[in-house]
C-alpha cells in the first residue's frame, strides 16, 4: 500500500515524530485531501497532553487545513476531485480534527464531506490555513457580538489571534482599539488598523476606555486571566466581554463588575464549516491576510515550540 510522511502524537504527553503510514482511504460520507498547508495552533494542546475522553493515540494533529479533494467516498455527492477546500476543528459528524480524527500533519488526509469549507482564489493555502481556526474563531466573536459599526470595541492582545481581530474588527466598521503591553506594538497595531493603541505599561487601559464613553465589545485574545480582568471595568453600560483565548488560570471578577451596568462576559470557540466559509470569503473581500511563518513537516516540533514561547509572529503553518 502507498504510504505518505506524517507527523503524530505517539503517546500522551509525547513528542511529535515524524513517520511512514498508509495514505488513508475515505470511508463512506468521507474525502481524501493532498494537503497543502497546516496552521500550528495553541488547540494541539488538547492532543498532546490527552484531554479529551475518547483521545487515542497514535494521534496525527493539525485542525486549520487547506488541501486539495484527492479522492471521494462512496455517497459524496456536491464536491469534486480537484476543489480546494479547509477543514476546522469540526470536523463533522461530531468527530473534532486532530483530536478524535487524524488531522493535516500529513501529507494526506480524510474528512467527512460535512466539515468541508469551500477556499476561494485569492488566498494562496498557506494564508488560508490560520483562518480554518485562528480567523474563524475571532470573525464570528466579532460577528455574532452586539457591536454594530461605529461602536468601540476592543482587541486585548497583538498575537496570532489578536493581529486578525484588529483587522476584523477594523474593516467591520467599528471603532477600533488595540490593547496589549508594551510600547513596541503601537506601530504594528497602527498598522493592521486600529485607531488607537493603549500601552498597559504607561497607561491604565480600563480608565482610558471609560474616557472614551466605555467599550460596546471587548474581544481578549491574550491567554492572560488578569490582565482580561483588569481590563473588565473598560466596559460601557450594557458592554460585553467575550474570551477566545483559553488559559487555566484565574480571571477575578466580583458580581459588582457585572451588576454595574449590567456588564456580561462570555466565551467563544471556532464554529462549523459554512463558519469557515464566511470568514474566507469576508478575508478576500477585505483583504485580511494572517502574518505567517513557514516550516516544512518534518519541522513540525520546532514550529509547535516556536508556538509555544510566542516566537513566532503570528501564525506558524506547515508546507508539505
Amino acid at each position: 500500500m502507498a504510504t505518505m510522511k506524517a507527523v503524530q502524537i505517539p503517546e500522551r504527553n509525547g513528542r511529535l515524530e515524524v513517520v511512514e503510514r498508509d495514505i488513508p482511504v475515505p470511508a463512506p460520507g468521507q474525502v481524501r485531501l493532498r494537503v497543502e498547508a497546516c496552521g500550528v495552533c495553541h488547540g494541539e494542546v488538547v492532543a498532546l497532553e490527552g484531554h479529551h475522553p475518547h483521545m487515542q493515540y497514535p494521534r496525527i494533529p493539525g485542525h486549520e487545513v487547506i488541501g486539495v479533494i484527492d479522492l471521494l467516498g462512496d455517497g459524496v455527492t456536491g464536491w469534486t476531485v480537484g476543489e480546494r477546500v479547509g477543514v476546522g476543528w469540526n470536523g463533522g459528524h461530531n468527530q473534532v480534527t486532530g483530536l478524535t480524527m487524524d488531522g493535516g500533519y500529513a501529507q494526506y488526509m480524510v474528512a467527512y464531506a460535512e466539515g468541508l469549507a469551500r477556499v476561494p482564489e485569492g488566498l494562496s493555502a498557506v494564508e488560508a490555513a490560520p483562518l480554518m481556526c485562528a480567523g474563524v474563531t475571532t470573525f464570528g466573536a466579532l460577528k455574532h457580538s452586539t457591536a454594530r459599526a461605529g461602536d468601540l470595541v476592543v482587541i486585548q492582545g497583538i498575537g496570532g489571534l489578536g493581529h486578525l481581530a484588529i483587522q476584523f474588527a477594523r474593516k467591520a466598521g467599528f471603532h477600533t482599539v488595540a490593547v496589549s503591553r508594551g510600547s513596541q506594538k503601537r506601530e504594528l497595531a497602527l498598522k493592521l488598523g486600529a485607531h488607537r493603541y493603549i500601552d498597559t505599561e504607561s497607561e491604565n487601559a480600563a480608565e482610558v476606555l471609560q474616557q472614551m464613553g466605555g467599550a460596546k465589545v471587548i474581544l481578549a485574545t491574550a491567554p492572560n486571566g488578569q490582565a482580561i480582568a483588569q481590563l473588565f471595568n473598560g466596559l460601557g453600560s450594557n458592554g460585553e466581554m467575550i474570551v477566545v483565548a483559553g488559559s487555566g488560570d484565574a480571571m477575578p471578577l466580583s458580581p459588582v463588575q457585572l451588576l454595574n451596568g449590567r456588564r456580561t462576559v462570555r466565551g467563544w470557540t471556532a464554529g462549523q464549516a459554512k463558519d469557515s466559509e464566511e470568514t474566507i470569503r469576508f478575508s478576500v473581500l477585505a483583504d485580511i491576510r494572517p502574518m505567517i511563518e513557514t516550516f516544512p513537516l518534518e519541522k513540525a516540533q520546532e514550529a509547535f515550540d516556536k508556538m509555544m514561547k510566542a516566537d513566532v509572529r503570528f501564525r506558524a503553518v506547515l508546507t508539505m
